[in-house]
C-alpha cells in the first residue's frame, strides 16, 4: 500500500510534544461504516542486547459478523521490519520511535487493510495521540488501539464476561474503555485511534478476538515480532 508522509519524524522531544498536540485536534471519531474484514494487526519488539527494534504488521481476514464466541481468523500477509530506532525511548512519544518501520510494513504490504489494530493506545494519552491515532491520521482509515496496560486514567472494575466493558475516565473526560475480551481474564485497554467511535473500536476488538486475550491480529503481531528478535538474537 501506498503511504504519503505526514512529517518528518527525527524531531527535538519538545517539537513532537507540539506536533502531538496539533495533530491531536485533526483526530476525528465517527461511527465505522461497515465491519471491516481485512484487518492489519501492529506491534513492536526490542532487542535484548543492542537498540534494535522489530516492527510487524499481520493482515488478517475476519469472520463476516461480530461473534459471541471465538472464531477462526485468517492470516493473510505478514510483514516483519527490523531497523535501528530514531529516536530514543520517551514516554507518550513511543509513536516517534515506532512508526517509520512500522510503515515500512505497511507499505510492503500488497493488500490494503480495512482498519487497523494496533498493540497500543488512541485516544487514551495525555495529549490524546497515542500511537494508533498518530498512524490513523497517517493512513487515513479507521484505526483503534488495544492496549496490554494502562497508560491514563482510571476505570471501575469490568464484570467477569467476555464483552463487559467500563468506561475509562481521564480528566473528566473518556477515552477509552476496559474491555474483558475472555471470561475473567484480565481486561485490555480500548481506544479510538481515528474514524472510527468507542461502541466500534469494542466490536472490532470482539469480533478479532479468537480465544485468547488480545485481538488475533495485534496477538500474531506480537508473536512475529518476538520471533524476528529470537532469531535474530541466535545468530549473533
Amino acid at each position: 500500500m501506498r503511504i504519503a508522509p505526514l512529517h518528518a519524524w527525527a524531531l527535538p522531544a519538545a517539537e513532537a510534544v507540539e506536533l502531538q498536540r496539533a495533530l491531536a485536534a485533526k483526530v476525528r471519531e465517527r461511527p465505522l461504516r461497515r465491519a471491516p474484514r481485512l484487518v492489519a494487526g501492529i506491534d513492536c519488539g526490542y532487542s535484548r542486547r543492542e537498540d534494535r527494534l522489530y516492527a510487524a504488521v499481520v493482515l488478517c481476514r475476519l469472520p463476516g459478523r461480530t461473534p459471541h464466541s471465538p472464531v477462526e481468523v485468517e492470516t493473510v500477509e505478514e510483514r516483519v521490519v527490523t531497523a535501528r530506532p530514531r529516536m530514543p525511548y520517551i514516554p507518550g512519544l513511543l509513536s516517534f520511535r515506532e512508526l517509520p518501520p512500522v510503515l515500512e510494513c505497511l507499505e510492503r504490504l500488497e493488500h490494503a487493510p480495512e482498519a487497523v489494530l494496533v498493540d497500543g493506545q488512541g485516544r487514551a494519552h495525555p495529549r490524546r495521540l497515542g500511537i494508533a491515532s498518530h498512524l490513523g491520521l497517517i493512513l487515513g482509515i479507521p484505526t483503534v488501539g488495544c492496549a496490554k496496560s494502562l497508560l491514563v486514567g482510571v476505570h471501575a472494575v469490568p464484570g467477569r464476561r467476555r464483552g463487559s466493558r467500563r468506561a475509562l475516565l481521564h480528566r473528566g473526560e473518556t477515552v477509552g474503555c476496559a474491555l474483558r475480551t475472555r471470561d475473567g481474564v484480565a481486561p485490555v485497554y480500548v481506544s479510538v485511534g481515528h474514524l472510527a467511535d468507542l461502541a466500534g473500536a469494542v466490536r472490532l476488538v470482539l469480533a478479532a478476538t479468537a480465544g485468547f486475550r488480545l485481538p488475533e491480529p495485534a496477538r500474531r503481531a506480537h508473536h512475529l515480532a518476538t520471533m524476528a528478535r529470537l532469531k535474530d538474537e541466535g545468530g549473533q
